[in-house]
């Protein structure tokens, strides 16, 4: 097949540069232009000097006429891009912001949310993506499957840690080295914006939307989520009809659940952050305790949780592999 043509908007931040290190290898893309309004005319290694001596890109106002587009903006200015930006006809959008994850509908396209283990059949026949967020994607891997068989009877509640890279490039005083080292700090303590899109996916899926009290933290590291998520558990409807309660029983359900998911895995020994960062892996570990599930989940927030989640919306958007251009070398150390 000849190449997919994608463009980049937003081309200077932390997502669109994992983007780029992911579409420059990619076998079947091109990146035609990778749009910024702040740095035209210069390469694209004086922002990413991670890529020098792999491209001779340069930054761009011009869209041109690519097949796909990838929407790297700040939350709020992909409507914005799309009420300005003339597109050819039968162009795709992959939205990274939060424009569309609630209100799917806008100037004629629809946004399907690309949470790609969950909602595959529906990502297959779309021509628009609202890519979800890294928190969200980190959680919803985690409740998806409980949420799907109904077992979802109590609260949810979730404390989540996330690397620096998650606030985005834009620097400030959370963001900052001398805040961020050697320290943990709470954020947005049960209002953060990925609950909406969370809760909304739940209901979808069950007919319910639980209550989700959700502590996000800052952690000192760059890359990576590491999210605590328990519940009540009340076990597991089985194939016969009986009601699985064991340990064995819920693993079993969540391997079920996640057989077709190539980057969903479920280890039966204790997880750790450097397990997935710079992969587009979900890794999952669940212990039971005295009447509830507990189910550790862990991504590379700017890999599973932006980019990498965004390129397998992609790959099957244009009917290719949902691994295409994704198998990665883990961090060991």
């Amino acid at each position: 097949m000849k190449k997919i043509k994608a463009a980049i908007a937003g081309g200077t931040g932390y997502t669109a540069g994992e983007l780029l290190r992911i579409l420059i290898y990619h076998p079947n893309v091109e990146i035609t232009s990778v749009l910024s309004t702040t740095s035209v005319g210069q390469s694209i290694t004086s922002v990413h000097r991670d890529l020098f001596g792999e491209t001779d890109l340069c930054f761009t106002d011009q869209i041109g006429t690519p097949d796909v587009v990838f929407l790297c903006l700040g939350h709020g200015l992909s409507k914005e891009f799309i009420d300005t930006t003339p597109l050819p006809d039968g162009c795709k959008i992959i939205d990274l912001g939060n424009d569309f994850r609630l209100d799917p509908h806008y100037k004629g396209r629809e946004f399907i949310y690309g949470l790609t283990d969950t909602f595959k059949e529906k990502i297959l026949k779309a021509d628009n993506i609202a890519n979800p967020g890294c928190f969200a994607t980190a959680i919803q891997s985690a409740i998806a499957p409980l949420a799907k068989a109904d077992a979802i009877t109590d609260d949810v509640h979730v404390t989540a840690i996330t690397g620096s890279t998650g606030a985005g490039k834009k620097p400030g005083e959370k963001s900052h080295f001398s805040y961020r080292n050697n320290n943990l700090s709470i954020y947005k303590n049960f209002t953060h914006q990925h609950l909406g899109e969370i809760g909304r996916t739940m209901k979808e899926l069950s007919g319910k939307e639980p209550q989700i009290n959700f502590v996000p933290m800052r952690g000192d590291f760059a890359r990576g989520i590491f999210a605590s998520v328990h519940t009540r558990w009340n076990g597991i409807k089985k194939n016969d009809g009986t009601v699985g309660t064991t340990l064995e029983d819920a693993v079993e359900y969540f391997e079920q659940y996640y057989k077709d998911s190539p980057f969903i895995h479920v280890s039966k020994e204790d997880i750790s952050l450097k397990e997935v960062v710079n992969t587009n892996k979900v890794l999952l570990h669940i212990e039971l305790h005295n009447g509830y599930i507990h189910i550790a989940s862990i991504i590379d927030n700017l890999v599973k949780g932006a980019s990498g989640q965004a390129v397998e919306n992609m790959n099957m958007i244009f009917g290719l592999e949902q691994t295409t251009g994704l198998r990665f070398k883990p961090n060991a150390f």
